[in-house]
């Protein structure tokens, strides 16, 4: 296949692409899973403590290649700790207490909903992850259930496993400059249940109803938190020919779309490269690729190079080095999709040692570097011309030491086509590289947990908190609250079905605005890059006790959340003052309507009750937010057929 054949995205069933969905979902317990802190989001921290963590061995004396990548970065961790979100638990200064029972119970009934084997025991595990996102180096978890399956319109997707676990800290800032990441420990230990999924194919639009499916079958059941980053998918992806690809990091469904195709594209593009790679195998040996790594620092210590003089005003010792890659002579550039080439993803590789990217001889000279300087380093690395490539990286000493190390490993990979490994989604629906995949040697027993027996009675008692069909829970709001199906649907799926729920039980505002307002109205304000997160359950809630009061008018609503998620308002009655927009009295809105009507006396004159819409704009363009858009409507009319008949 040439570039321009491939130029178009795979076909998912030509390249047998495969999906499998990890889904972790945050619970709505009280407290956390090991300990009696309050499951929320801590307003201040309190105090703050520094760790540096190390990798471990296994039971069987390996250590795991995801926690040694890990370690290789040296980061420290910073971690903000309130009182009452976190206690020594979460600190790693006291043993964890007994499991929360309630997200026990929780993750069972969503193994009897899905049909799967409950285990007799339940067994803690600690899961190593040293990247600083747990104060202990690892994870606790505990496998609930096996097997089992999800019905998707008329189909059955096989379950692979049901595990109950805590959550990760938060990140709240990443200092490169002084090698901190900062985390915040109020999510940390939160219960969190893991459904994985069977691998399935089919389009992405196919593929995205599993999802659909699966997360409606939790918030059917009412155990479940709401909001941004309360449910988190994580996406294995393969084609036929290469290897398991785990994306972490998909929260929105439109976004997993686009990652799985993206992904897929990718992984093709990859193998693409691996094939052109082979075709002439005599000049590519995977043992000599990175034979010979040279220190070029004299070489580019001259260089008028804006980049290259930025690395050298970093500080802390910067070298360059430059790698051979024997038999990658235009491979590091070569595209056979659009922004897929090994030289990008070398780039990606090297900036989680912190480094800015790498140059490669597909691209220079370029960036100010001259061809002399190119000659100098071919010399150097005696390079033959015609088949052979260089990459080039400079940054501290220590760091381009460890990122060469991983830049060969990655190019050895890169013959036989797409590696295994973690990757992390983007907003935009691409995918980065994180880290290798993990591997057997990251588990061992929990020894300060005892074991949890699942008894025949224990689920039994479960038995009735199976959650009911989601169509079923959709047709009981829709009666409920008078709305149509597919507005019901839309509150449903949405993180705001409990904050609607209490604003209707508190306030005479009609169903069917709130939900229109809490789901169609915030997404098209998501879709122009405005952030939801800013419009908290208190917050909205305020803002439809205020309509209810008459304090606003409908019209004000959805402007009040854009200014929100503007972030140009800090609180509701900020965004009230900055917009102008507080309501007026009747007789004010008469008397801005009998002005308005005065202004326009020539059209109202010509067109009688036509010039009735020409009003209404002029009169919203002024009252917008101040005054209810029916009410502007109805008294216009009572003044203009005043006017015409003469009254």
């Amino acid at each position: 296949m040439t570039a321009e054949q491939a130029a178009v995205a795979p076909d998912p069933k030509a390249i047998d692409m495969k999906v499998g969905f990890e889904i972790h979902q945050q619970l709505a317990t009280k407290r956390k899973l090991f300990c009696n802190c309050f499951c929320k989001e801590a307003e201040t921290y309190s105090r703050t403590f520094v760790r540096k963590l190390r990798p471990t061995q296994s039971e069987l004396g390996a250590y795991d290649p995801a926690a040694m990548f890990e370690f290789s970065k040296m980061r420290l961790a910073e971690y903000h700790a309130s009182g009452e979100t976190s206690c020594l638990v979460e600190a790693d200064e006291e043993p964890p207490h007994e499991v929360n029972f309630e997200a026990l119970e929780t993750a069972l009934v969503f193994a009897l909903a899905l049909h799967s084997h409950v285990t007799d025991e339940v067994h803690v595990m600690r899961k190593i992850v040293i990247d600083g996102s747990n104060t202990s180096g690892f994870q606790r978890t505990m496998l609930v259930a096996l097997g089992g399956h999800l019905d998707v319109s008329g189909n059955k997707i096989g379950v692979q496993s049901i595990c109950l676990e805590e959550d990760a800290a938060k990140v709240l800032g990443d200092d490169s400059s002084k090698r901190v990441k900062k985390y915040g420990l109020d999510r940390l230990g939160i219960p969190l249940v893991e459904i994985a999924l069977e691998p399935v194919t089919g389009r992405p639009e196919e593929i995205m109803k599993v999802a659909l499916t699966l997360g409606r079958l939790l918030r059917a059941s009412k155990r479940v938190a709401r909001g941004l980053g309360s449910i988190r998918q994580d996406v294995n992806v393969s084609i036929l020919g290469g290897a398991v690809v785990e994306v972490k990091g998909v929260q929105q469904l439109d976004q997993l779309m686009k990652v799985i195709e993206h992904e897929a594209t990718r992984q093709h593009g990859l193998i693409l490269i691996s094939e052109r790679l082979k075709k002439d195998s005599s000049r590519i040996s995977k043992e000599e690729i990175g034979d010979k790594i040279e220190d070029i620092t004299d070489i580019f210590a001259k260089s008028q190079s804006k980049v290259v003089k930025k690395i050298f005003e970093g500080g802390a010792r910067p070298v360059f080095s430059a790698i051979r890659v024997k038999g990658f002579a235009g491979m590091l550039g070569y595209e056979p999709y659009p922004a897929i080439r090994l030289g990008k993803e070398l780039g990606e590789l090297v900036r989680f040692y912190d480094l800015g990217g790498v140059f490669h001889s597909d691209e220079l000279p370029n960036y100010g570097i001259t061809r002399e300087e190119v000659e100098f380093v071919k010399s150097r690395l005696e390079l033959n011309d015609s088949s052979d490539a260089f990459v080039i990286i400079g940054g501290p000493e220590e760091k381009v030491s460890f990122a060469s190390d991983a830049i060969v490993r990655r190019l050895r990979a890169a013959v036989d086509g797409v590696p295994a490994e973690t990757r992390a989604a983007t907003m935009d629906g691409r995918t980065v590289f994180s880290r290798p995949r993990p591997g057997a040697a990251r588990m061992y027993p929990e020894t300060d947990v005892p074991t949890i027996p699942i008894t025949g009675q224990i689920l039994g008692m479960l038995e009735d908190r199976i959650p009911r069909p989601w169509d079923e829970v959709v047709e009981t709001i829709s009666k409920k609250y008078t709305l149509n199906k597919k507005l019901a649907s839309q509150i449903f799926d949405s993180n705001y079905l409990a904050i609607f729920e209490e604003i209707v039980a508190h306030t005479k505002v009609q169903p069917t605005f709130i939900a229109s307002k809490l789901t169609e109205d915030i997404t098209s304000l998501q879709r122009q890059n405005l952030d939801a997160a800013a419009l908290t359950d208190s917050t909205i809630a305020e803002v439809f006790a205020k309509l209810d009061a008459g304090t606003i008018a409908k019209e004000s609503v959805v402007l009040i959340f854009e200014k929100l998620m503007k972030k140009e308002a800090a609180a509701v009655d900020d965004a009230i003052k900055a917009l102008g927009i507080s309501s007026i009295s009747e007789d004010e809105l008469s008397a801005i309507l009998d002005k308005i009507i005065t202004e326009n006396t020539t059209q109202v004159r010509e067109k009688g009750m036509g010039a009735l819409s020409l009003l209404m704009g002029r009169s919203m363009a002024i009252l917008r937010g101040k005054a209810d858009g029916q009410k502007i409507n109805t008294m216009l009319k009572e003044k203009l057929q005043k006017i015409v008949s003469g009254k």
